[in-house]
């Protein structure tokens, strides 16, 4: 039985987090051309990933996180394999993870994607500074932070489909 007050959710529908992580990583390019001084923008490709990797990890997993990395280090002109290495590590951590994560409600959720994302973030400025580019800045160091704080609104903006209407018919079970 479902804890109270937890929803039964439908299937995921495949084009749906499938178009879910394209937009995620179009907005990304999209953001990454008109705002590149604005750093401490959340990251929606690693927050779909990641969402996706929890939630469904059969379907999302460390070669789409791979892919989608490279994709927009081509598109950035970044090191090739800046955003792909962070991003498959953490679809990797996600998945080894998604079974406790799912376990807790929104904040604790949070609370465990967090580190998830510092470790992503990490990653991308370690191998920037292996390159020579220096350390984050400022702005960089929120990002991980304002990531996590979106991790309610992505629940609630991808589960959406997959919630049942409310149904006035008391016979049906489910």
């Amino acid at each position: 039985m479902l804890p109270r007050g937890q929803v039964l959710l439908l299937p995921a529908n495949p084009a749906f987090v499938w178009g879910s992580v394209a937009a995620a990583l179009a907005w990304m390019m999209v953001q990454g051309a008109w705002l590149p001084r604005l750093a401490f923008l959340p990251d929606w490709l690693a927050l779909t990933l990641t969402f996706w990797s929890v939630h469904q990890p059969r379907r999302i997993g460390v070669g789409t996180a791979f892919s989608a990395g490279l994709t927009l280090d081509v598109a950035y002109g970044t090191l090739l394999g800046q955003h792909a290495l962070a991003y498959a590590v953490m679809s990797y951590g996600a998945i080894a993870l998604h079974r406790r994560i799912l376990w807790f409600e929104l904040r604790g959720q949070t609370l465990h994607v967090l580190p998830l994302l510092l470790t992503a973030s990490a990653l991308q400025w370690g191998v920037r500074w292996l390159a020579g580019d220096g350390g984050p800045s400022w702005a960089q160091l929120l990002a991980p932070l304002t990531t996590a704080a979106a991790w309610p609104l992505a629940h609630y903006v991808l589960l959406a489909p997959q919630r049942r209407a409310p149904d006035p018919d008391d016979t049906r079970p489910l």
